[in-house]
């Protein structure tokens, strides 16, 4: 089996991130059965699991890069901007195509076999799949915590699997999936909040929701679980920025920490303290075996592409994921404090079940002109949809066919003190990245 092959076979599968289809189901049951075949790889190490609507992604990659150089550790996010390797990381490094088929071929799809043949069912998913092949090699690679970032969700998600674990992180939680999640905040925070298992220790970012703080402090209450409140126990400010990143900040009663986060935004510094909870939160346990001041040295090296990203100067072009209401508002925050921006021409592009008008509302007054394209991911929205939002808001929108040619005509069209700004959808953000910088093509 090559590489390809083994994603094609993954592939087969039903797939929510690339068709949309969403295969509902009452627990986690096939997952379970689906470890239970490997020999219950997900065990056996630490674990700090961690969900909610926005800044996840980042909080789980501070974390893991937060241990780089003390502990061996392991990250599962998604989704992956190029190739499906950049799900699984050991340390500083992904997991190669020789070692991810090998884990395909050898182990999962044998496993997968006898389950279906079990159950007659095919109530596998692709991320199923993903998700045990993480653990897979967590466990070959001898790792001994593993930061799993949840993916959609948290009661059924693939990811939870776990009957005790010693943190989970719960990030700001607002409005999202709501077909799929629920249609308030609270029904929201109940899926995100199942993550929590009796004695573990929540870690609650700051919250902009009462409701959903009300409802991660019930679940933590009802699971016997003490509760980290990192607005109330956390302080963090900005010491300083360029284009490249900033200096930071963050005090509790642990001490205080500096050092240099390579990402923009006052969000991501609320992340970080979010991520330095996480390790205090593992120190109490472990009793300080962990050196919270490699933190900083730790979080220096982080690698985390596409988050209100500099691709290139004169003109200035930005890359983001923003791609709801609230991560649009701070988009446009950042654009703002950061880069004293007060006009830019934007290129959007999103996923076709995304908040374009929360997106627009929050973007459109910055805007001087909006580019709508369609990405390549399957599920793209359709750019005609785009314009008329923002055409509705009495922003000029234009169409443009891909989305490297709309970042050459925004390029030509600005002048050289202008900001262009790549927006609407991680997909997007990633293809400009390619097209701008060189790489990897988008899959």
């Amino acid at each position: 089996m090559t590489y390809d092959e083994a994603i094609e076979w993954l592939l087969s599968f039903a797939d929510f991130e690339r068709s949309g289809s969403f295969q509902d189901r009452p627990d986690v049951a096939p997952m379970l059965a689906l470890l239970e075949r490997l020999g219950n790889p997900h065990l056996g190490r630490t674990t700090v699991h961690i969900a909610g609507s926005k800044g996840k992604g980042s909080v789980a990659a501070m974390v893991h890069a937060g241990m780089y150089g003390t502990i061996c550790a392991g990250l599962y996010t998604s989704p992956h901007l190029y190739s499906y390797c950049e799900r699984i990381r050991f340390d500083s490094t992904l997991i190669d195509e020789e070692l991810f088929t090998w884990h395909v071929e050898d182990q999962l799809k044998p496993a997968v076999g006898d389950v279906l043949e079990a159950s007659g069912e095919r109530q596998l998913v692709t991320f199923d799949l993903l998700t045990a092949l993480a653990f897979l090699a967590f466990r070959g690679h001898d790792t001994e915590v593993q930061v799993i970032e949840t993916g959609l969700g948290g009661r059924v998600d693939s990811t939870n699997v776990f009957k005790t674990k010693e943190v989970a992180a719960i990030t700001p939680i607002s409005l999202e999936h709501t077909a799929i999640l629920g249609n308030t905040i609270e029904e929201i925070a109940r899926e995100k909040a199942a993550i929590i298992t009796p004695g573990c220790t929540v870690v609650m970012s700051p919250q902009t929701h009462k409701d959903g703080e009300r409802v991660i402090r019930d679940f933590a209450t009802a699971a016997g679980s003490a509760v980290i409140d990192v607005a109330s126990d956390y302080q963090w400010e900005r010491l300083s920025h360029n284009l490249n990143g900033q200096g930071i900040r963050i005090k509790s009663k642990q001490g205080t920490i500096e050092g240099r986060l390579p990402l923009l935004g006052s969000h991501q510094v609320e992340n970080a303290a979010t991520a330095i909870a996480c390790c205090d939160a593992l120190n109490e346990r472990w009793r300080d075996e962990y050196n919270r001041e490699m933190f900083g040295y730790g979080l220096e090296r982080l690698e985390w592409p596409c988050r209100i990203e500099v691709l290139r100067e004169d003109p200035l072009v930005i890359a983001d994921g923003a791609h709801n209401r609230d991560s649009a508002r701070r988009l446009a925050e950042t654009l703002v404090e950061y880069f004293a921006c007060d006009r830019a021409l934007f290129v959007i592009g999103c996923g076709s079940d995304k908040d374009v008008d929360g997106l627009a509302e929050e973007l459109a007054p910055l805007a001087s002109r909006v580019l709508a394209v369609r990405s390549e991911h399957p599920r793209a929205m359709d750019p005609q949809r785009i314009a008329e939002t923002f055409g509705r808001l009495n922003v000029d929108s234009e169409i443009v066919d891909n989305v490297p040619t709309a970042v050459d005509r925004a390029i030509a069209d600005a002048g050289a003190s202008a900001l262009i700004c790549v927006a609407g959808s991680l997909f997007v953000a990633a293809e400009a990245r390619a097209h701008v910088l060189g790489g990897g093509n988008v899959r």
